[in-house]
């Protein structure tokens, strides 16, 4: 996944990206600037007449009520198409595939607290062709989110949350036997704590413009590595490993093109902490360290732009396709993914 092919001209592909994404703005401009003059005539649009399923990347702000459920499933084909150095430059590396699902479940357990479940699942498919022994479990996310505030139409308040999510080790990380071993695991124990915003905006012609504003940081504790792993080390590693910091954004807009076609589009913005690993090497049956290795990843940072379409058949459940694309980076794989989600409320 990592060799490189000197020379390529991968750019067309992350102009896809943002032609897809203009070409997303401008169909929803359009129809705000044909509407326009029908404004007249034209109620505004209310929020209960507007369904959503939300756009791919940033969660809702806005808690269950008490009583109810949420189930999200995603399907994605990650594929990487090549690397951003240091200092930004992108360099095309060979492609590959990993097919996998991430689900969201969530529960009202009052009307401002509610409890969620992120399970994950993958394949992983080489450039050769050598696949994983089949789909494999990743790390699980366990959350909740309290509710702050709520939109009112006419108040200048938006919906806040405050949630916090803790991701246990349950994936693949470690004692792999190859690249193609399907990990899907970090070995760590991280803590996420997230600020989640939502508003709405009434256009000109009386649609509804959703926004989204979403940030989060993440800590990880040390994990235990032995072996090849996720990490870079290879067969007959011992040590340890501790993934950096991160810091996330998300900017998200929903336009409700009708009631049951809604635009939508993410701006996610992702800056990781130096990734540290310690250990070493056994020297001949003894399994005395030969030498003790400190290995730095470096920094990195990364621009997702996801650009998408939703169709809802009514306010409780929709469906969700679009792509999300590494659109800049540094110190990063490049890769686009595209993906497909219903969203379901009972």
């Amino acid at each position: 996944m990592q060799s490189r092919i000197a020379r390529t001209r991968p750019k067309p592909i992350c102009s896809l990206a943002l032609q897809a994404t203009l070409c997303a703005i401008g169909i929803g401009v359009s129809a705000m600037a044909g509407a326009t003059s029908e404004t007249a005539v034209s109620p505004q649009e209310s929020l209960d007449e507007a369904w959503w399923t939300g756009p791919l990347l940033a969660p809702n702000a806005a808690t269950l009520p008490h009583g109810h459920w949420l189930l999200e499933p995603y399907v994605y084909d990650l594929m990487p198409y090549g690397h951003f150095d240091r200092n930004g430059k992108l360099t095309s590396t060979g492609a590959g595939h990993d097919i996998g699902s991430q689900s969201y479940i969530e529960y009202g357990l009052v009307d401002r607290l509610t409890l969620g479940l992120i399970p994950r699942l993958g394949l992983h498919e080489s450039s050769a062709g050598q696949d994983s022994s089949g789909f494999t479990v990743g790390d699980i996310t366990l959350q909740g989110a309290y509710g702050l505030t709520q939109f009112h139409p006419g108040s200048r308040v938006p919906a806040t949350s405050i949630v916090v999510g803790e991701t246990l080790p349950t994936g693949k990380y470690d004692r792999l036997s190859g690249q193609t071993d399907g990990a899907l695991g970090s070995g760590a124990y991280s803590t996420t704590v997230s600020f989640y915003s939502q508003t709405y905006f009434w256009m000109p012609n009386g649609r509804i413009l959703r926004a989204r504003l979403d940030l989060s940081y993440q800590v990880s504790r040390w994990a235990t590595v032995q072996g090849a792993s996720v990490y870079g080390t290879d067969a007959g590693f011992n040590g340890r490993a501790r993934p950096g910091d991160s810091l996330f954004g998300d900017l998200a807009f929903e336009y409700s093109l009708t009631q049951r076609w809604v635009l939508a589009a993410d701006a996610w913005w992702e800056h990781d902490g130096n990734t540290r690993v310690e250990g070493g090497y056994p020297q001949g049956p003894a399994s005395a360290l030969s030498s003790y290795l400190v290995q730095d990843s470096g920094s990195d940072d990364l621009l997702y732009l996801a650009p998408a379409v939703e169709y809802n058949w009514s306010a409780r459940m929709g469906v969700i396709a679009g792509a999300r694309v590494t659109a800049l980076g540094r110190n990063v794989t490049a890769t686009i993914a595209p993906v497909a989600a219903i969203n379901m409320v009972f």
